[in-house]
């Protein structure tokens, strides 16, 4: 009943189904305006965490602001007048651009220890080195002794200083319940384009500089603003570069203009037409999803190629019939190997969907509506196109045989025990590979060492104290005994002073030597940097106080009495009298070869409970450390749980296909043992599973076993006419065989033009997943077809 539809509908209306298709591309082509990319960093986290609630929870308390990171490594001494002038003037420069809220620098740190004055004194009036009068040497060198400021503002050697560029908060959105989706997408747009003109700014301040030392910028939102542009850059020389590719593939293959024309308006059609539906669906395309466009060509390309090859072989078969006829005949021998394939691809990109992160579902849901758009467009528009062109322009010079398609079925059928004997140790490598795979999230590895964001995050990570934040919140009993002390120190007279505030009686023993011994243990760990909590801001104050450790009491009245400015800065980070509890943050050294992040959290998390003797109620670990931990951990776990799925529902689509369980298993293994090898590559190569390259395996067998659907699907037609396994091999190798050569040539050299991306994740997905696709096809035309004669699952 559908044929018949299809034929009449269809086929036999090429000119109505090409108006149809033409209004369908020119509707969809008006949406694409709305076409959006996203690089924030909330694409890169699991939806519905705890962990981000709370993040989002102990910021609001704590204060943060949107800040951009400089680092100025002078060509002279950082103390001298020079450095020290060109520092001023590039921070007077940055402050006078208008989103610029404050610039902080090591030229604003109060000095504390510069003069013999009483302390009080020094704390109301401090200096800078930016002040008249100010002995640099004796100031530059109390920063460099700072726990507070070393490895933050100034890194341990004096080299590199560095430059913190505070933003000014965008507008917040009012009433945001009663706004559309579209309009708050619009606001996220107007803030998008508004840090890349910031960013464009700061950049052309910093070339202005370029002749007075060695300055890289980093910060969350230079890294958001260069990943959309690297996002553009991957889509236009993805989408160009395979275009070029598929054409010269085609060339190669065809040697005929017509069969050039037909299957790249298939894929043009299908791509626009996507592009379009995300408008409409403000389906956003991230880092993850930002290679859609190549998948999308490569796989309606493949399904063009096996089209038009089955329709030459026909043609060339039964040269008594006319276009139509060959036309109909294709359409109906192809329609249900090409959808089962679609069927399999489909169910590998539907797995992503239980990551629970929002940019891989969608990615599984634009691939999969992808497909579904270039099925349709494969079964509309060539046979459309076809039908519109003369015999004589499709027919193209007498085929050749294919040597490699020749070569791989001669070892089929002459070299068995030696395809089984690499098979097993194929196997047993895969096993080996596996289970040396380990998930982590060097974020600073994910760039080219070439590019700023990768120069600017070493920097800070190898000389200001390390790059991922991780922070502790300490959480303390609500009752707590007032104490006091009666040493004899710079702090006694300050509590003569009426005062009637009683937050300085929080501060406890008991309080103080919990995050002083929790500080100390943070460290005391060599993947961590710079470490700061009270415990820091107490240390600078037993320096000021002739290195006498100060009591409990006057560390209250040092919390009460220190001017506003100085404890908004670097004590209201850390405390929050308010909720009882205290904030230790610090920075992991990102870059440290062998850091393992995931042991690091572990570790943390045993030694607190057991060596520092905490209860779990008294403390919680946050920060981006833990958000990206979480993704990948919980990618890694899904992906594993979907991979049998994939397998599982490609095996029992097999079975409905061909309704035999021998020959599904023969028409699964094969791809199996391809994306469980890659798998086993990684592993063996050392190379950490990412949000990108944890996805291969299902992505590989997906498309993979289109291929084995094919040439089955095709063996099991061919024997029923030739009934004998050699000679149908044969047969099937020469034909279907040459088709699967050319579509995974083409999706191999496809996916290896991701190598020109700057995110070095697309790269390791182009690469792996084109070795993968390589290895597929050579097992389908070697070790399937050894199989199928082996076990001769179509009778004897």
């Amino acid at each position: 009943m559908f044929a018949q539809f299809y034929q009449d509908g269809v086929l036999k209306n090429p000119k109505t189904v090409f108006i149809i298709l033409i209004v369908t591309i020119l509707s969809f082509g008006y949406f694409s305006k709305d076409f959006r990319l996203d690089a924030s960093s909330e694409t890169l986290l699991i939806e519905g965490d705890p962990d981000l609630a709370y993040l989002k929870e102990v910021t609001e308390r704590y204060g943060s602001k949107d800040f951009l990171i400089l680092t100025y490594t002078p060509n002279e001494g950082m103390v001298s007048d020079s450095s020290i002038n060109n520092l001023l003037s590039l921070k007077y420069k940055i402050q006078s651009l208008n989103w610029v809220h404050s610039v902080v620098t090591l030229l604003d740190v109060p000095l504390l220890s510069n003069s013999d004055a009483p302390l009080q004194e020094r704390l109301g009036s401090f200096k800078t080195l930016k002040d008249e009068g100010v002995d640099k040497s004796r100031g530059f060198k109390e920063i460099l002794n700072s726990p507070v400021f070393r490895n933050f503002v100034i890194s341990e050697n004096g080299n590199t200083s560095g430059i913190i560029v505070n933003i000014k908060e965008n507008k917040k959105l009012e009433n945001i319940e009663n706004l559309s989706k579209s309009e708050i997408e619009a606001h996220k747009d107007k803030i998008k384009k508004q840090n890349h003109r910031n960013i464009l700014e700061i950049r052309q301040v910093i070339q202005s500089y370029e002749d007075v030392g060695k300055i890289y910028l980093g910060g969350i939102p230079m890294i958001a603003d260069d990943m959309m542009t690297y996002i553009k850059s991957d889509i236009v020389v993805f989408g160009l570069g395979v275009l070029l590719f598929i054409i010269a593939t085609l060339w190669f293959v065809f040697r005929k203009l017509i069969w050039i024309i037909v299957p790249i308006s298939s894929c043009l059609f299908s791509v626009v037409i996507m592009i379009g539906l995300l408008g409409i669906l403000g389906w956003k395309v991230t880092v993850i999803s930002s290679n859609f466009i190549a998948l999308m060509l490569i796989l309606t390309m493949a399904m063009n190629i096996h089209m038009s090859t089955r329709f030459l072989q026909l043609k060339k078969d039964l040269p008594s019939k006319n276009n139509f006829e060959i036309i109909s005949l294709t359409t109906n021998k192809m329609f249900w190997p090409i959808i089962y394939t679609v069927f399999t691809t489909v169910f590998a990109f539907l797995s992503l969907i239980f990551s629970g992160i929002k940019p891989i579902i969608d990615f599984g849901w634009m691939m999969t509506f992808g497909l579904i758009t270039s099925f349709i467009i494969t079964f509309t528009l060539l046979p459309t196109l076809l039908n519109f062109v003369s015999i004589k322009n499709i027919s193209i010079k007498k085929e050749q045989e294919s040597k490699i398609t020749t070569f791989l079925g001669s070892i089929s059928l002459n070299n068995k025990n030696s395809i089984f004997g690499i098979t097993g140790i194929v196997i047993i490598l895969s096993i080996i590979g596996i289970s040396k795979l380990e998930v982590e999230n060097s974020f600073i590895n994910y760039f080219h060492k070439d590019t700023e964001i990768y120069k600017g995050m070493k920097l800070i990570d190898e000389e200001l104290g390390g790059t991922t934040p991780l922070e502790i919140i300490l959480k303390f009993p609500v009752t707590e005994k007032k104490e006091s002390s009666s040493e004899d120190d710079e702090f006694d007279d300050w509590d003569n002073e009426e005062d009637t505030n009683d937050d300085k009686y929080w501060f406890t023993k008991d309080k103080i030597d919990k995050i002083s011994s929790v500080h100390n243990y943070l460290d005391s760990l060599p993947q961590i940097g710079k470490v700061l909590s009270f415990s820091s801001i107490i240390e600078v104050a037993t320096q000021l106080n002739n290195n006498k450790p100060l009591g409990t009491l006057e560390m209250g009245v040092l919390y009460s009495k220190i001017p506003g400015s100085i404890k908004t800065e670097i004590i209201d980070p850390y405390l929050s009298i308010k909720d009882n509890e205290a904030r230790i943050s610090l920075r992991i050294i990102d870059s440290q070869e062998n850091l393992r992040r995931n042991d690091l959290i572990n570790k943390i998390n045993f030694d607190l409970k057991n060596e520092l003797k905490l209860d779990e109620s008294e403390y919680r670990m946050t920060g981006v450390l833990i958000l990206f931990n979480n993704l990948l951990q919980s990618l890694f776990k899904s992906q594993i749980l979907t991979l049998g799925l994939v397998m599982i529902g490609i095996f029992s689509m097999f079975i409905i296909l061909f309704r035999n369980i021998k020959l599904s298993l023969i028409g699964v293994v094969p791809n199996f043992i391809a994306a469980f090898f890659i798998l086993g590559i990684i592993g063996l190569l050392g190379i950490p599973l990412d949000m990108m390259t944890i996805t291969i395996a299902a992505i590989t067998i997906g498309i993979a076993v289109d291929n084995s659907i094919h040439y089955i699907y095709r063996f099991k037609e061919e024997f029923s006419k030739i009934k004998d396994y050699s000679k149908t091999l044969k047969k099937c190798h020469s034909t279907v065989g040459v088709a699967i050569l050319n579509t995974s040539i083409t999706i191999v050299f496809g996916f290896s033009i991701l190598v020109f991306s700057k995110f070095i994740p697309t790269i390791y997905f182009g690469v792996f997943t084109g070795i993968a696709m390589l290895l597929a096809m050579i097992s389908v035309l070697t070790l399937l077809p050894t199989l199928i004669l082996i076990v001769k699952p179509f009778g004897k």
